[in-house]
């Protein structure tokens, strides 16, 4: 599950601003960035346009760690990027969205964010007290 809020005092502290919310529509992670996706009528759609500051959350409970990534989205128009995400495997529930009008109106509310040149750190209970590191992604 990744968790994503948005940021206060973005370069300087951790702090999340209400709401909290649970970003559910992580579609991959590679060397462009993190991008997720969502629709132009849902609340985190809207949220991230006034503040596209934010924080995401991975967890591993197994393992007891945390690792925190912080940045910026930007909205990806990529209409080969969305069929790409619309017609993978995991993707199977936007089919029904996706036929339910134009091509057009589909790519136009389907909204794809990307984290780039984002700031990362781990976080364990060990490590809660010591003094933090950023890895560059």
């Amino acid at each position: 599950m990744v968790y994503k809020t948005t940021l206060n005092h973005f370069e300087k502290r951790w702090i999340a601003n209400p709401p909290f919310f649970v970003f559910k529509y992580l579609y991959k992670a590679d060397e462009s960035g993190i991008v997720f996706h969502t629709g132009a009528f849902k609340d985190v759609y809207k949220q991230v346009v006034k503040n596209p500051k934010v924080q995401l959350c991975f967890n591993d409970f197994k393992r007891n760690i945390q690792v925190r990534v912080r940045g910026e989205l930007e909205i990806v128009n990529d209409n080969a990027l969305k069929e790409e995400i619309s017609e993978h495997p995991s993707r199977k529930f936007l089919k029904p969205w996706k036929e339910s009008g134009s091509l057009q109106d589909f790519y136009n509310s389907f909204i794809v964010f990307r984290l780039k040149n984002g700031k990362a750190l781990t976080w364990t209970i060990e490590t809660n007290s010591a003094p933090k590191t950023d890895i560059q992604l």
